[in-house]
């Protein structure tokens, strides 16, 4: 079977794109059980930047495809503009058996779906979190619903949601929209090998002066909806002796909140790449992400779970498995509650290791890649029927 993966940015090595990751570890998966996979984007690799490679080139068996945005600017209102797609989307839709779209709010939706309704392709959304108005962007998506979405619902076959409540979302928008495709739930994985084996812990905590004092990671982009400026004012609440808290990612508007708070004890270290993502997670003790709304299933939380980290979350991330596996503990995204919980997970240790046993087992069992992958390919196979 040939996939065809359109999404507005895709840039592998980039370790803060969640879609990114997704679309990787996606491919990958599918790769090894024997399909083609294609992924048509954009140049953009965030907001503000654009990607300096090649457009079309080979990735780890993948073949990725990039088109010029012709206003990088509006990438800022996460709005691309890739005209030269229309061009090239049709003759690679001809030969593909599934569309599978990331993201529902994109000009790529708007460009690729009539075309593989002409060619009678079926059409699978992943929607990642941002069909609901409060994701963000609220007064865009507003007008882009009036404008476009009702057509485009109507061309896609089957909406796969994260979560059970992302797909009872997605059903109660399209039956807004008067559409009718299947509805089913998928999580997102992760390669749970690849975080297993780091032991790189060590020179991390050497590196950053962390010493053996607790250690408290958010990884992530600095953005006001994940709460990173919360988790800063609850680790000060929370007085724990001699920890310390990292808050590593690039900033998209959060950061001018937390430089206020900043003590000797909170290190930004801004932007790390791959090696150094699991090099923190090996160094961490708790994985902190005390988001406000519009998550999905965010991939660093699995991340964390792989690398046998303890995770405290707010309900927004979707994961109320993390408790029942005691894997973690989940706590309303507020100061007050995120600080009891950090002193209540850090004051136990043999607790704290029990539940870096329970949070491994939980990555292999639920969150693999392969397992998820397998999922996935029943949704084409279905809607190829």
């Amino acid at each position: 079977m040939h996939i065809l993966h359109v999404t507005p940015y895709y840039v592998p090595a980039y370790p803060f794109g969640g879609v990114v990751r997704a679309v990787e570890g996606m491919s990958a998966a599918l790769i090894r059980r024997g399909h083609t996979v294609t992924v048509l984007t954009t140049d953009a690799v965030s907001r503000t930047e654009r990607y300096s490679g090649a457009l079309e080139e080979t990735l780890d068996g993948v073949r990725v495809i990039r088109v010029r945005n012709l206003f990088p600017a509006l990438r800022r209102s996460n709005l691309s503009t890739p005209l030269e797609m229309r061009r090239i989307a049709p003759e690679l839709i001809k030969t593909a058996d599934v569309l599978h779209l990331h993201e529902f709010r994109t000009a790529e939706a708007l460009i690729v779906t009539p075309a593989a309704a002409r060619m009678n392709t079926p059409v699978v959304l992943s929607p990642h979190g941002t069909l609901t108005l409060d994701a963000g962007e609220t007064t865009l998506k507003r007008i882009w619903d009036r404008l476009f979405s009702r057509s485009t619902a109507r061309r896609i076959s089957a909406v796969i949601g994260l979560t059970d409540k992302e797909t009872d979302e997605a059903r109660s928008i399209w039956a807004q929209f008067g559409a009718d495709s299947r509805f089913m739930t998928i999580p997102n994985g992760v390669n749970a090998a690849e975080f297993e084996s780091s032991n790189a812990g060590d020179d991390f905590r050497q590196q950053y002066g962390i010493g053996d004092a607790p250690l408290i990671l958010y990884m992530g982009r600095l953005h006001p909806r994940k709460g990173a400026s919360r988790l800063v004012k609850a680790f000060i609440q929370a007085a724990i002796p001699r920890a310390k808290l990292m808050i590593a990612g690039p900033d998209e508007g959060e950061l001018a909140a937390i430089t206020p708070l900043l003590t000797p004890d909170i290190i930004i270290p801004g932007f790390l790449d791959a090696s150094a993502r699991r090099a923190a997670l090996a160094a961490a003790d708790v994985f902190v992400l005390p988001a406000l709304g519009g998550e999905g299933l965010p991939i660093t939380v699995l991340e964390a779970l792989a690398a046998g980290v303890p995770v405290l979350i707010s309900p927004a991330c979707g994961l109320p498995i993390i408790e029942h596996a005691n894997a973690g503990v989940i706590a309303p995204a507020e100061p007050d509650a995120v600080a009891a919980a950090l002193r209540e997970m850090l004051a136990n240790a043999e607790l704290q290791q029990e539940r870096r046993v329970n949070a491994r087992q939980l990555a292999r069992d639920h969150f693999s890649w392969d397992a998820v992958a397998a999922q996935i390919e029943a949704v084409y196979q279905g809607v190829l029927r």
